[in-house]
């Protein structure tokens, strides 16, 4: 079946059931243009938590996502439809791991990233996301009345908050990183720039600080979405350092532009398990549990508290 059918049978089998597809912006472009919203960690938060009203949710994600989903929509159905789609970003931290950091720095403030499983997020203070890391640690600092937090699971971004708030950020743990981002080298970034000396370098703040500082802006995936959005009447070329869902997207939205990865085989394959035959499995078999993410209530009420803090 060809993907365009597929995408038919999709959209007319979720019309008929009361379903929302949330796909974030790495996954592939056929997945985005089925979807009811497409976008990153925050905003897809956001509108699992105000705008979906529907009784099943169908995430495009890494578990972490749905798992989110889930803690914001306890009385809905939120469904994976590769629930072998893992961040290994996330497997950095474990529950216990926390409690252990905790101990070890009394009285400082514990701040997750949502690339963080449900468990590790109920013995979090607060979330935040890439978008608003910095306001997040900012803010939580001046409410402990603090000069240093603890920042996991992303040591890279630990250290652009920290870089950008002057607040020291205490990586939990030292060696966090985001696979796809922290492979982008500062050799890479010479040599993309010499091949397109006009483009402009828009990278995540996941990447390493050597590319970071290299780049003319840096930000998640939406603010790099509305960079080019921003600069498209000005800039013709950009060099793109982020997972290259993002670059497919763009090069849809903003034909005429040139768009450039910064290195080769960015690819979170972990986000690439989603497929349109999936879905559609699941549109047919609403039920199969097989494919429901459920945090457990318990869990799901104290992850719920930094989650909520970060949305307020």
């Amino acid at each position: 079946m060809s993907v365009k059918q597929l995408q038919v049978d999709i959209l007319n089998l979720k019309n008929q059931n009361d379903v929302t597809i949330l796909a974030h912006y790495y996954q592939p472009i056929e997945i985005q243009e089925i979807a009811d919203y497409v976008g990153d960690s925050l905003g897809l938060s956001r509108t699992a938590k105000e705008e979906v009203n529907t009784e099943y949710i169908i995430f495009a994600g890494v578990n972490f996502m749905a798992e989110t989903a889930s803690i914001l929509n306890q009385d809905k159905h939120v469904l994976i439809p590769n629930p072998e789609s893992c961040c290994p970003m996330a497997a950095y931290l474990t529950p216990e791991k926390v409690i252990k950091f905790k101990k070890e720095y009394p009285g400082l403030p514990v701040v997750m990233y949502v690339n963080s499983t449900a468990a590790v997020k109920a013995e979090s203070d607060i979330c935040c996301t890439s978008a608003n890391a910095v306001k997040i640690v900012e803010r939580i600092s001046r409410e402990y009345n603090v000069d240093s937090v603890l920042f996991g699971p992303d040591a890279n971004l630990a250290d652009y908050t920290e870089q950008i708030s002057g607040i020291k950020c205490l990586k939990m743990p030292e060696n966090g990183h985001c696979y796809v981002h922290s492979q982008i080298t500062i050799e890479d970034i010479k040599i993309v720039k010499k091949k397109y000396p006009n483009a402009k370098l828009i990278v995540h703040p996941e990447c390493i600080r050597g590319v970071r500082e290299l780049s003319d802006y840096v930000g998640s995936t939406t603010r790099m979405y509305n960079y080019v959005r921003d600069n498209s009447s000005t800039d013709n070329e950009f060099i793109i350092g982020t997972e290259v869902g993002l670059l497919e997207r763009l090069t849809q939205d903003f034909p005429g532009k040139n768009f450039y990865l910064a290195k080769d085989k960015l690819i979170c394959y972990n986000m690439k398990k989603h497929n349109l035959e999936l879905i559609k499995y699941i549109l047919e078999n609403l039920d199969d549990k097989a494919f429901e993410v459920k945090v457990p209530p318990e869990i799901a009420r104290r992850a719920l508290k930094p989650i909520e803090k970060m949305l307020d």
